[in-house]
Order: C-alpha cells, then structure tokens, then sequence
C-alpha cells in the first residue's frame, strides 16, 4: 500500500479510511433526516456507528495510531454523533422527553470540553481516554438499540450518565494537559506520570 505522509505520519491505512467514511456520508445521513426518511437514515447511521467502533479499535490493534487518524476520527465521531442526536429530536423526541434532563446534562458537559480544547489548544481535542471511548461505545450502541429495537430508560441513563462522567474527566484532563496528544488513558494515569 502506498504511504502518503502528513507531519512524518503515514495517514492513509484503514482505520483512517472508516473515520474518512463517516466523514464523508455526514451530509447524505443529514438529507435522509431533514426529509424524514427515517428508514435509510437509519440504515446510514447504524453503519457509521459500527464503523466508530472498528476504527479506533483497529488503529490501536495494528499500532496505526496516528494524531491525523485521532483527530479525523474525533470530526467523525462529532458529525455521526450530532446525526444521532438529530435522529433523537426529529424521530424518538416523545420516549426522550420525559427523561431529557440528563442529556442536557450530557450535552452541556460535552460542548464544554470542546470549549476548553478551543480555548487552551486551538484544536479538536484528539484524545481517546478510556472512559471516552467506553462512553463513544455504550452510546453507540444506544442509538443502535434506540433506532433499531427501541428505548430502554435504563440504557439511556448508562450510556448518557456514562458519557457526563467521561467528559467530566476529558475537561480535566485538558486542564491538565501542556498539549493535546495520543495515548492519554485518562486522569489517573495523567496525575501518575506526573504530566
């Protein structure tokens, strides 16, 4: 495979190609809701949801992790992510509602830790913190359950709750941090390496 290199890195592998896709099937996936076609709206964000899941976990399974792959695969998880929650508001908003409060919660929690990375870095915070990552997973997996089979309170409030928390330390963790950079497990691990 040809190597095409971005800052020493060598930017075009798999895993980058499944965060290019979400990227790039953004736009289609927004048609599909704003013109109420739930069913292939769907169909695209169950596919961009399975692929948030496999490259992030194929970049660290082949060591092809790259801050190019942390920071495309983050705009691809940003762009699947606020198609899911549009999903939420134009076609599941009735079983929400009643339990809206934590993802405002969540919501605020995660706007802010953009804010923070803006503000202190100039950049999308391309961390990959474990209860991050765990947080992208138990979420997507909601949407998945939500879209496909239907809400389950108790799974919303893990995955929402789970998500506040995660977020909750990435602030942290930026206050914390001198730069953004990969490999960043999460706050305890930061405060024990002293950086």
């Amino acid at each position: 495979m040809k190597r095409i290199m971005y800052k020493g890195e060598n930017i075009l592998n798999l895993p980058n190609a499944f965060s290019l896709y979400r990227v790039l099937v953004f736009p289609v996936i927004f048609y599909m809701a704003l013109t109420g076609q739930e069913s292939w709206f769907v169909v695209l964000l169950c596919i961009s949801l399975v692929t948030d899941i496999i490259d992030g976990s194929l970049a660290r399974l082949l060591k092809l992790q790259t801050n190019f792959g942390a920071a495309l695969d983050n705009l691809g998880d940003i762009l699947t992510y606020a198609m899911a929650l549009l999903g939420l508001f134009l076609f599941k908003w009735s079983v929400i509602e009643p339990h809206a409060w934590i993802l405002w919660i969540f919501l605020t929690v995660f706007v802010a830790s953009y804010l923070v990375s803006f503000l202190r870095f100039g950049k999308i915070p391309g961390l990959h913190l474990y209860s991050a990552v765990t947080a992208g997973y138990l979420q997507g997996l909601f949407f998945f359950v939500l879209f496909v089979f239907g809400f389950y309170p108790w799974f919303y409030y893990l995955a929402i709750g789970w998500g506040a928390i995660a977020y909750t330390e990435k602030i942290l963790v930026l206050l914390k941090l001198d730069d953004i950079r990969i490999g960043v497990k999460g706050l305890y691990w930061l405060m024990r390496e002293g950086g």
